[in-house]
């Protein structure tokens, strides 16, 4: 079963990130993961914040991004977090780590995180089971 890190915007897209854990829990669905993706942190400390992330990203062998249309709003602690946003952060701490890297754009006119900008990685428009488990498939 493959380790998945789910990065996402949890403020507008946290739903999605929902349906993949009911989709783990339902047996009618042949979708199946372990999630590496933490609880949301109870902190202000952005340090903390960055140190349970990456702990968790580095036991993850796939980084799964689910790209809504605020992937690349800047965050209003940018500068502490070192990127534009948390998902850049995850998105360059799982390169780091050498994660495969699986995106599904919620919709075309998403744009992909700019920590992926210059980068080839292959992604799926629309969000779907089928969809999801193509783009962890891919090599």
């Amino acid at each position: 079963m493959k380790k998945v890190f789910v990065s996402f915007d949890y403020e507008n897209d946290k739903q999605y990130k929902y349906l993949l854990e009911a989709w783990d829990a339902n047996d009618k669905f042949e979708f199946k993961f372990y999630d590496l993706t933490p609880n949301e942190i109870r902190s202000e400390d952005i340090g903390r914040i960055k140190a349970g992330l990456t702990a968790k990203i580095k036991q993850a062998t796939h980084t799964l991004v689910i790209v809504g249309k605020e992937a690349n709003r800047l965050h209003l602690s940018s500068e502490e977090i070192g990127f534009r946003n948390w998902i850049n952060f995850e998105v360059r701490q799982s390169i780091n780590e050498g994660n495969k890297i699986a995106i599904i754009k919620l919709s075309s006119n998403c744009a992909l995180p700019e920590e992926l900008s210059g980068e080839h990685y292959w992604y799926i428009t629309g969000f779907s089971e089928k969809n999801v488990a193509k783009v962890l498939e891919a090599e």
